[in-house]
């Protein structure tokens, strides 16, 4: 069985979300904050893998925007970063 530990993403805009525990081997953190047309904001994140899964999200985003009525979106991804708990 593979050791549990946290990993943490630190954005550029100083959020720090930790994760864990989890022995699964996560490299990247995304988060996607989207403005919807009544001006309220919504946050969708998770993590992945690989950085080349993190990078794929960002493909889906105009779609996702058009069908759900973003007035705009900001995606960003992050490498994580294991820690002690």
């Amino acid at each position: 069985m593979a050791k549990k530990r946290y990993l943490t993403a630190t954005l550029p805009d100083g959020y720090v979300k930790t994760i864990g525990p989890t022995a699964t081997p996560f490299t990247h953190y995304w988060r996607i904050v989207a403005v919807l047309a009544n001006g309220k904001t919504e946050i969708f994140w998770g993590h992945t893998k690989l950085l080349v899964e993190a990078k794929k999200k960002r493909n889906a985003l105009a779609e996702a925007a058009a069908q759900r009525g973003w007035q705009r979106y900001d995606f960003e991804f992050v490498e994580l970063v294991a820690c002690d708990g």
